[in-house]
């Protein structure tokens, strides 16, 4: 499957973006979809994760009741709407997908975006 992660961009603390990552090439419902991201000078992260149907959802306690993962199946595509956003959630933001069971390691995820870079000023 192949991942096209949109939507990141500057914002001032506070505001909020929404993030998008569309699939192609295989059946989009069969996969669990996640979202990582990369800081400065920093490891990659789990941030959140949904499972294939979207029933079940998953976030790393930082962004808890900040962020929400959503997914279309009929559109291909997951969502990651950030809100309250503080100038440490500035990183690269990639999207990921595996097939069966939600994961929150990112070896798990055999398929992976390109990344979309969020900037949040102070």
């Amino acid at each position: 499957v192949q991942l096209q992660a949109s939507g990141g961009g500057l914002a001032q603390a506070g505001g909020s973006l929404r993030l998008a990552c569309a699939a192609s090439g295989r059946t989009f419902s069969n996969y669990a979809m996640a979202w990582f991201r990369q800081g400065p000078g920093k490891e990659r992260e789990f941030v959140a994760a949904i499972s294939w149907g979207g029933s079940s959802t998953y976030y790393v306690d930082s962004v808890k009741n900040r962020f929400t993962i959503s997914r279309d199946n009929a559109k291909n595509t997951v969502y990651l709407q950030m809100s309250s956003l503080k100038p440490e959630d500035t990183a690269v933001y990639y999207c990921a997908a595996r097939l069966g069971n939600s994961a929150t390691s990112a070896s798990s995820y055999h398929y992976w975006g390109q990344g979309t870079l969020v900037t949040v000023s102070s």
